[in-house]
């Protein structure tokens, strides 16, 4: 017992000082921990007895993992993706797969493992690419939109795929359409019955214990492993991780969901490090010299097979050259679902270790290189803009409203979201001398109707600001926080002759400076000016709150605020 204690606490400790290492080369934590297994494997810190010790806990860290994946999916936001996103997922997912599996196949895979690798490279890593356009502030890009979106289609067909491999446990009998009728009849069952619990009973249960957080944090824990055994069990037959999807698809419409994500997230990146150790530890570095060269190839295919095929069903809905770009950047890796989906294979029969190593050669060079190429997407942009053309359509998504020829001395309105929406309440009457951008087809939509003039698309895109025409603009007001977004388009407004005045919204004061130096001429934040707001509204007439009744303290701060 002592010696799993140390030897769990070395894996700990090494995982620890190498994702530190790889933070500080902005690398992904999942590289550490895999690179963390290869160094055990490699110096023999961890002897193979005890490797099973490691796949129970690991189990338990790939079930939080998609059970938090559950919780976090609703049925609502895979019909607010939209249509791009939808064929875009879809797309991307056909081609790619029939494409990998060829090639797979050209590479000597046999039939079964051509098609769990050819699903392996499908699939691109949302909690990669979330995190990194987090760091970068492009969630809200328009490009950062329609990549989630499309992610959130892979993810859905990810579950999907689980679902099938994990029900085949038979090799001769695997592709009959018995088998899979049954497979189908069991998850229309299950999610059938998940889906209506979760909406009539489950957020009743969840909202009567989460008063105490430490119960609800220990029953949310037992529901998911719970859950997740059952749906193992013979009685069901599919995967202690499909288990965990659904346990957490249960509580999704609940209140709670969010203080269950936040509470289980740090139990779950401990034991999904240990599974990612793990993965480190298996690579048969033994055949590394026979495993690097498919391994090669097939990074090849995912890191520019897959944005090209991106980047040409993005042209082809009318979107430009550079959201058809950076969009494509963000699936040029595959997922940890793609890990997954080759243990899940390997574990029954189905992979060999051979092509388990290929397939995280795979991830680790994808990662590797896809992180650099998304941080520094803008910059790629505008060395290969000139060869991109060919991405993009000449007439250009029919949503947006093109500016007259005439246009010039004019107000340009960057996002007409929140800051920018309460702005055009209070410009209605000087609409004709108002452009407006933004990338949200609804709001373009909205606004288009009551008269304004406005363009679908992003104020990075330099086709967006010529059509724009803030060359002859009088004033630009930017309501958007994205600052690389603004830095950008202000290295251009700087070469103006005359040179628009500049007013740019920052969610940041730290952001403030950079703005300056860009050339803002004015810099506004906004929680700036929502406390100076209250503090006058507070402040109104002088009264004092402590000789005041509740009542009149609450009708004169409503006069306050009213006036506002």
């Amino acid at each position: 017992m002592n010696e799993m204690f140390f030897q769990l606490s070395a894996i700990v400790v090494i995982a620890a000082i190498i994702s530190i290492l790889f933070r500080l080369i902005k690398q992904p934590t999942i590289l550490a921990y895999i690179f963390t297994g290869v160094l055990i494997t490699a110096f023999g810190l961890f002897p193979e007895s005890n490797e099973e010790a490691l796949h129970s806990l690991s189990k338990i860290g790939i079930t939080l993992l998609l059970f938090m994946l559950g919780l976090e999916i609703q049925i609502s936001e895979l019909r607010s993706v939209g249509k791009t996103a939808l064929i875009t997922g879809i797309g991307q997912i056909v081609f790619t797969s029939a494409i990998g599996f060829v090639l797979c196949r050209l590479l000597g895979f046999s039939n079964l493992s051509a098609l769990y690798a050819s699903i392996a490279l499908t699939f691109s890593s949302t909690i990669v690419v979330v995190k990194l356009l987090s760091d970068k502030k492009d969630i809200n890009s328009l490009y950062g939109k329609i990549s989630i979106g499309f992610l959130l289609v892979q993810d859905f067909f990810a579950i999907i795929a689980l679902i099938i491999l994990a029900s085949i446990s038979d090799i001769n009998n695997s592709f009959s359409i018995v088998t899979v009728a049954e497979i189908f009849i069991k998850v229309l069952i299950l999610f059938g019955t998940i889906l209506y619990l979760s909406k009539s009973i489950f957020p009743k249960i969840v909202h009567k214990i989460s008063n105490n957080q430490e119960i609800l944090l220990l029953a949310s824990i037992a529901w998911a492993l719970g859950f997740a055994a059952f749906v193992s069990s013979p009685i069901i037959g599919f995967s202690v991780e499909i288990g965990g999807f659904l346990a957490g698809l249960a509580l999704a419409n609940s209140i709670e969901s969010f203080q269950i994500v936040t509470k289980i997230k740090s139990i779950r990146d401990f034991f999904i490090m240990i599974f990612f150790v793990l993965l480190g530890m298996e690579l048969q570095f033994s055949n590394l010299s026979e495993a690097m060269v498919p391994a090669i190839l097939l990074s090849l295919f995912v890191l520019i097979g897959n944005p090209f095929i991106v980047m040409i069903l993005l042209g082809i809905l009318g979107y430009t050259k550079r959201v058809g770009f950076l969009s494509g950047l963000t699936v040029a890796q595959i997922s940890e679902f793609s890990l997954i989906v080759i243990m899940l294979g390997n574990t029954i029969g189905h992979v060999p270790d051979r092509i388990v190593s290929i397939i995280t050669l795979v991830g680790i060079i994808t990662f590797t290189f896809s992180t650099y190429a998304i941080i520094k997407g803008n910059e790629l942009f505008l060395k290969l803009e000139k060869i991109l053309g060919i991405f993009e359509r000449k007439n250009l998504n029919k949503i947006e409203t093109l500016p007259s020829d005439e246009l010039t001395n004019h107000v340009v309105l960057i996002g007409a979201h929140r800051v920018g929406t309460s702005f055009l309440k209070e410009m209605t009457s000087f609409k004709d001398r108002l452009t407006i951008i933004d990338f949200n087809p609804d709001v373009v939509e909205k606004f288009r109707k009551k008269g304004f003039n406005v363009i679908y698309g992003d104020i990075a895109d330099v086709d967006i600001q010529d059509k724009a025409k803030i060359d002859k603009a009088k004033m630009i007001i930017s309501s958007i926080p994205d600052l690389e977004d603004n830095i950008l388009f202000l290295s251009k407004v700087n070469s103006f002759k005359p040179k628009p005045i500049t007013i740019v919204v920052s969610r940041f004061l730290e952001d403030k400076k950079f703005l300056k130096q860009a050339g803002a001429d004015y810099v506004v934040l906004p929680y700036d000016i929502i406390g100076k707001t209250l503090a006058r509204t507070v402040s109104t007439d002088s009264f004092d709150l402590l000789t005041q009744t509740k009542k009149d303290i609450k009708q004169t701060l409503t006069s306050n605020l009213n006036s506002y």
